[in-house]
């Protein structure tokens, strides 16, 4: 997604996988790419005390971050982060902007998607037969990986989502595609078992921005509050995202003007607070959710 914004010049990659293979090496070799650029200025958003050290020690004279739990030691500029509470993530983002007297003109969410993946994207389509005259829908299923094995915590049961598919299609006579992470093919075979009607399986067949391509040929994105919400949100798809124990005021679509958020609205929710998962044996937030509830508030767009 980074590399193909035609507005940034160059990208480094920091893989934590590999930089355990020969950890000085690695560092070195990317203190010495970063380096070479002679930078005048970082916007470290990592909270990694590591990124705000490397910085220094490039020689980047403004570096402008967050001072979370005394991580942004090694910055110049920062701002006192708890954990992001009381307004959304990109705000808090945009905030580092505020340090440096830039404004903020602009704050709708952007991909660019490359023509390549918008080719494949129209390709699948047809290569399905797929009658583009009909409403397509988007179903995701899975999502919130970066919890980790925690991740399964912010899903709908797959087989609510499957009866959601069925009413659907029954009610607009249109097809379903279901998409997501290779990791999460399992999802699309328990989906497959409990749906009563025919759906297109394009999950784990896309990389990030192919399936932003084919988000982009849909009407509507029916998700789990996690990655590939904002995707949807970016590329102009309306979405209908599911959240549990998150704040969506926090962590939902980013600006909401034509995206539905649907909660269970009970006095436990959201759970999470300041990048704390609280122990749950119930999930009754997303458990009891009803499929009649999910489709009540989506039956209109649909």
């Amino acid at each position: 997604i980074v590399e193909s914004n035609p507005q940034i010049n160059k990208v480094y990659i920091y893989d934590r996988d590999e930089s355990k293979k020969d950890l000085v090496g690695y560092w070195l070799k990317l203190f010495q790419d970063i380096r070479r650029e002679k930078f005048d200025v970082v916007f470290d958003f990592s909270l990694n005390t590591s990124f705000g050290f490397l910085s220094m020690v490039c020689g980047i004279s403004k570096r402008i971050g967050y001072d979370f739990r005394g991580r942004g030691r090694f910055s110049t500029d920062k701002t006192v982060l708890k954990g992001f509470e009381n307004k959304h993530v990109v705000e808090y983002f945009l905030d580092l902007l505020a340090l440096v007297g830039v404004p903020v003109e602009n704050r709708s969410l952007e991909i660019c998607v490359d023509k390549d993946s918008q080719q494949w994207a129209q390709n699948w389509v047809k290569s399905k037969n797929i009658d583009t005259s009909k409403p397509l829908f988007a179903i995701i299923p899975g999502a919130g990986a970066s919890w980790g094995k925690d991740g399964v915590r912010r899903r709908w049961p797959v087989e609510k989502y499957a009866s959601l598919a069925d009413k659907i299609i029954a009610k607009s006579k249109g097809a379903i595609i279901l998409m997501g992470d290779q990791t999460e093919k399992n999802l699309a075979v328990d989906f497959v078992r409990h749906c009563s009607y025919p759906v297109y399986d394009a999950l784990g067949e896309t990389s990030l921005l192919q399936m932003a391509a084919l988000l982009q040929h849909c009407q509507l994105a029916i998700v789990n509050d996690g990655g590939p919400l904002h995707v949807a949100v970016a590329v102009g798809t309306k979405t209908v995202s599911i959240f549990g124990p998150q704040n969506p005021d926090i962590y939902g679509p980013y600006l909401p003007l034509g995206h539905i958020v649907i909660q269970k609205q009970l006095a436990c929710q959201p759970c999470y607070r300041r990048f704390r998962v609280a122990q749950c044996d119930h999930l009754s937030c997303l458990q009891n959710l009803s499929v009649e509830e999910v489709y009540s508030k989506i039956e209109a767009i649909i």
